[in-house]
């Protein structure tokens, strides 16, 4: 009886083409966007997570901060705090005994335009002044040619560290280590490229790097900040570290003991936890928007279904009439509901996936199947069958034989 009701149901499906298609494209459409913005989501988690561990996820910095309060919609500044100088940070540099790598670095300008001759790059270069253990904090590497040393920073020399975009824009197919590339007023000596980490929301391929010490002389302003980066040589809890970084730059910052710190600690793994978090919001207004289109499915579906118990009114009275029980009718309805939402489902989950990969891959990341959302899928569209299809198998199997077998 069951496969005789499965056949029953596809039959009437193929009888009734238009409005069957016509409803799984509706339960296809709620599908796809709910398979497809979260399939992207989790492309984008992934790439996130990856590229974070690359920089360092075992790392915290040392950074400035100022102090707002807000009150309903007006934001007033209570405090400025102080900038971290270059004496403060290269003072705790020295203080800082733990086993770990410390950096100094400043953002010397995001505008710059280098030159290479008839070259010239788009005037959205970041050039940053760095000291020898910023790429290892920061979690790059030198693809070719080397890091700063000891005598590039001490003799303020003027050399430079390129991306990948640097290469692509000013030495097509040349080897850029040794070739002088310009800014007005300086000239720098490339001594290293710095290797590609993608498509990377941190645009590192954009970036060059220039010793801290040659950045202050030609890049100097007032209230310069200074950011301190650190990383742990060997695996060490981070929290008792970040602990020790605090006491020790409070000393340099002369603070009282009853003082608050007028500095932020940030640890590599807070940054992408709080993505994260902005992360899932979006994802409840995806599965929000996926879960009205399922209903406005749902609706559809139960129309449709309610439709034709009223064209299959005569089928359902012979059928009554060679002894089909109400539950085989009720059962045959129900099919044919499940059926539609599933094969509506396996449509959309696929074009979901197809399109959510593809905005996954746009973004650098890996293709993904998100096999959490597909089982979800799969049981949404089986509970859309299911609430659609009950009233209406209800209501035929509850016609009266003989009022049914003279129904026009």
């Amino acid at each position: 009886m069951f496969w005789e009701n499965i056949r029953v149901a596809f039959k009437a499906i193929r009888s009734n083409r238009v409005r069957a298609v016509l409803t799984m494209s509706i339960i296809a459409f709620g599908i796809m966007a709910l398979v497809g913005i979260l399939t992207a989501i989790d492309g984008l988690k992934s790439t996130l997570t990856e590229q974070f561990t690359m920089m360092g996820a075992n790392s915290f910095s040392i950074t400035s901060r100022s102090m707002r309060v807000q009150m309903g919609d007006q934001h007033y500044r209570t405090r400025n705090h102080l900038n971290i100088t270059y004496r403060e940070a290269v003072e705790f540099k020295e203080k800082f005994r733990e086993p770990a790598w410390v950096s100094v670095s400043f953002n010397a300008s995001g505008m710059a335009e280098y030159r290479f001759g008839n070259k010239k790059t788009n005037p959205n270069i970041s050039i940053i002044g760095a000291d020898e253990n910023y790429l290892t904090v920061a979690g790059q590497e030198i693809e070719s040619g080397r890091n700063f040393s000891q005598e590039d920073l001490l003799g303020n020399r003027h050399v430079v560290l390129i991306g990948q975009d640097i290469v692509r824009f000013l030495f097509p197919g040349v080897d850029p280590i040794g070739k002088e590339i310009g800014l007005p007023g300086l000239k720098l000596t490339v001594i290293g490229v710095v290797r590609s980490m993608g498509a990377s929301m941190m645009g590192t391929d954009q970036v060059t790097i220039i010793p801290i010490t040659t950045a202050r002389q030609y890049f100097s302003r007032p209230n310069i900040t200074y950011n301190i980066g650190v990383m742990p040589q060997k695996s060490v809890s981070l929290d008792m570290m970040t602990s020790e970084a605090e006491g020790i730059f409070r000393i340099v910052r002369n603070l009282d003991p009853r003082d608050e710190s007028d500095f932020n600690i940030q640890k590599s793994d807070t940054i992408i936890e709080m993505l994260m978090e902005n992360i899932r919001y979006v994802t409840l207004a995806a599965t929000i928007i996926g879960l009205i289109t399922l209903f406005g499915a749902a609706v559809g579906l139960m129309n449709i279904m309610l439709v034709s118990v009223t064209e299959r009114t005569r089928e359902i009275g012979v059928r009554k009439a060679l002894g089909a029980r109400k539950s085989v009718i009720r059962q045959q309805f129900l099919f044919e509901s499940v059926i539609i939402g599933q094969l509506g489902g396996l449509l959309g989950i696929l074009a979901g996936i197809l399109i959510g990969n593809l905005v996954s891959l746009g973004m650098g990341s890996s293709f993904t199947v998100p096999w959490l959302w597909v089982i979800g899928g799969v049981l949404a569209c089986f509970v859309v069958g299911i609430a659609s299809g009950y009233f209406p198998a209800v209501k035929a199997s509850a016609i009266d034989p003989i009022e049914a077998l003279r129904y026009e």
